[in-house]
């Protein structure tokens, strides 16, 4: 985006001013703590999980509706886990709007295909 390494977020507004705190925050981190990387190592390994958890509903939905429902249950708790322990963490009330949204709209995908899946296996009987 063209801002200088040395960069604060103060100087910028918007999308560019949260960009540069996160860089920020996230070289002041690993600079003095380089094992927190690892954390990100275990988030990266659950969001594969998570994935391939997908793949039974994929290949036999009516057999594997359960999975849709852990996946409803799942955006539908990023919610409250957000705003609860949002605060204490310091993450600003927008930031956590927008990690709700990641619940949101995992529902509202989640929901139709969950209907489907249940109209299915009422054809299949």
């Amino acid at each position: 985006m063209g801002v200088p390494d040395a960069a604060f977020p103060d100087s910028y507004s918007g999308i560019t001013a949260w960009l540069i705190r996160v860089r920020n925050g996230l070289s002041d981190t690993y600079a003095r703590y380089p094992w927190m990387a690892y954390g990100t190592d275990w988030l990266a390994f659950d969001h594969i999980v998570l994935a391939v958890l997908f793949i039974g509903p994929l290949r036999d939905p009516v057999r594997n509706l359960w999975v849709i429902e852990f996946g409803l249950i799942a955006c539908v708790l990023v919610i409250p886990l957000t705003m609860i322990c949002g605060p204490f963490r310091g993450i600003p009330f927008t930031w956590r709007l927008i990690d709700c949204s990641f619940g949101g709209v995992g529902f509202a995908v989640l929901w139709p295909v969950r209907r489907l899946t249940q109209r299915l296996a009422c054809l299949a009987h």
